[in-house]
């Protein structure tokens, strides 16, 4: 499967918040760095990320642009709430291997309505 096709795939697991068939596309051993968070190691601890966001909060993407290169695949996104960011999917043999993603950590939780933490 092209990178561009499993991360259109992924769009639709993650609109319909199943964190099981989210799981599924991560290798065993994958790593998954939001910028605004640590990062997340393995597809168990990657499927209770998951888990635990969308108990959290209601979260959709919106594709803007998927583009690719060789093994890599870039997703540009929106929220309906007005949050933008980008991934990038590190994809061999059909499994995404490393995942990063940018997106603005205040932004996200002032549009959901979530507290601000005290620094």
């Amino acid at each position: 499967m092209k990178p561009k096709d499993l991360v259109k795939q992924w769009v639709d697991a993650f609109n319909k918040a199943d964190v099981d068939a989210l799981a599924s596309f991560y290798n065993e051993h994958a790593v998954n760095h939001q910028v605004a968070e640590s990062p997340v190691e393995g597809r168990d601890a990657i499927r209770k990320m998951f888990a635990d966001g969308f108990a959290a909060a209601k979260m959709v993407c919106i594709v803007e642009n998927i583009f690719e290169d060789g093994e890599w695949a870039i997703l540009e996104w929106r929220d309906p709430l007005g949050l933008r960011g980008c991934g990038f999917f590190h994809i061999q043999n059909d499994q995404i291997v490393f995942q990063r993603g940018y997106w603005d950590k205040l932004t996200f939780l002032r549009t959901q309505g979530m507290p601000i933490p005290d620094h």
